[in-house]
């Protein structure tokens, strides 16, 4: 029985590994986390992403409007030439915090996350203040950064997004 019981317990392990690599390899989109939705459920994201094929333009309606006094968050950013491979980008928030740990959370004043754009296409969601940007297209390139509420909402302050943008040239 000891044995019966260990080939059982062996085979559901390797038959599910197997599985998975198998259903990975072959591109089967399993169920994900997607932030084209508002609430950010119910969406399948595929196991491999071809960011070039991506439809991930972006929008600035459906904001959050922040008040303009002393506590509206500002943004800058900067682009760096990395000496190794790529560019680096540094983030540069004013009364604004990186918040990992409430994303997809309800708005907390202050706090939330940034998407990264290159060329107005969407490339990544930002959870601090250095990203490492590599495949950028070559020739000239927007980078764009926008700050947004934990709940995915882009912030704005009297209609205008809070935002920054660099122009770089890739050789």
């Amino acid at each position: 029985m000891k044995r019966t019981l260990a080939l059982l317990t062996i085979g559901l392990i390797f038959g599910g590994g197997i599985g998975f690599l198998t259903a990975t390899a072959n591109s089967v989109a399993l169920p994900g986390h997607s932030h084209d939705v508002p609430d950010g459920h119910g969406a399948e994201v595929p196991m491999k992403m071809d960011m070039k094929n991506m439809n991930m333009a972006h929008s600035h309606s459906a904001g959050l409007a922040i008040p303009n006094d002393e506590n509206a968050p500002t943004l800058e950013i900067a682009v760096i030439k990395d000496l190794m491979s790529g560019w680096n980008l540094h983030v540069m928030p004013a009364n604004f915090r990186f918040a990992p740990e409430h994303a997809s959370q309800p708005h907390v004043a202050g706090e939330g996350h940034a998407h990264v754009y290159v060329n107005g296409t969407k490339i990544a969601r930002l959870y601090g203040p250095w990203m490492h940007l590599t495949d950028l297209p070559k020739g000239n390139a927007n980078i764009e950064v926008v700050l947004n509420s934990n709940d995915h909402r882009p912030l704005s302050v009297e209609g205008t997004p809070v935002s920054a943008t660099r122009s770089i040239t890739v050789n």
